[in-house]
């Protein structure tokens, strides 16, 4: 397990490197650490410009995340390349061409270099989360009827996490990848622990397909009152 103290020599040797790399004309902290929220299980998020050779600094890079810091597996998420060490630590190192180096949320300080001024990012629209939770009751009933239990449980699972991402939106806590669902009052998140699937027997499926629909139905309706009445017919057709 990686500490805090190996964690800061490590992103102090890349913003050196970064600074020594004369294709990079900026680099930004990203993440809990960029506004003093970083604990002992935070990672590294690093964003730098890339002025030139884009591709080519992307592979040097690589080659020194495996080679001088013992990287054992990478995958691509946007301009990010995330990268996993052998004590567990996460270094995530976004690679903008240096037009698109700027915020775009609150979790950004400049190290060195000048940010554009960017358009910030926008959280989730209800209507997209409504859309999306609707879309996998459709097949969570389908699932179920079919009999097959574990997708079930996926489209059930996958319809509640639109409807915590709703009430996040509600709350103005972050709606993304489950941010903000700590965050939420206890009052708001405790009805979701019934909309947990505790076991494959059809009759749970069935139980916990149940409260997610009731569920959507109720957040919907604060955020979208009259597609949450034209939603209601149907969503509860799927539970008969």
């Amino acid at each position: 397990m990686f500490t805090p103290e190996s964690r800061s020599r490590l992103r102090d040797s890349l913003i050196a490197a970064a600074r020594a790399d004369e294709r990079i004309s900026g680099a930004a902290l990203t993440g809990s650490a960029s506004v003093g929220r970083e604990d002992q299980w935070s990672d590294i998020d690093l964003a730098l410009a890339v002025a030139t050779d884009r591709e080519q600094v992307l592979a040097d890079w690589t080659d020194r995340m495996y080679g001088d810091h013992g990287a054992i597996h990478h995958l691509d998420l946007s301009v990010f390349r995330v990268f996993l060490l052998p004590d567990t630590l996460q270094v995530d190192i976004a690679f903008w061409p240096e037009s698109e180096f700027g915020p775009t949320g609150p979790t950004f300080r400049t190290l060195f270099g000048s940010p554009k001024e960017l358009p910030q990012s926008a959280p989730p629209a209800a209507e997209h989360l409504i859309g999306v939770a609707w879309l996998y009751a459709l097949h969570a009933r389908s699932s179920i009827a079919r009999g097959r239990v574990w997708q079930a449980e996926y489209m059930i699972s996958g319809a509640r996490d639109q409807v915590l991402a709703l009430a996040c939106l509600r709350h103005g806590v972050a709606a993304s990848q489950g941010r903000g669902l700590d965050d939420l009052p206890a009052e708001v998140v405790a009805p979701f622990a019934a909309a947990l699937v505790r076991s494959l027997e059809i009759p749970e499926l069935r139980r916990a397909f149940g409260m997610v629909v009731e569920l959507l139905l109720t957040e919907a309706g604060w955020v979208a009152g009259d597609l949450a009445s034209q939603l209601a017919a149907p969503l509860r057709e799927l539970l008969s």
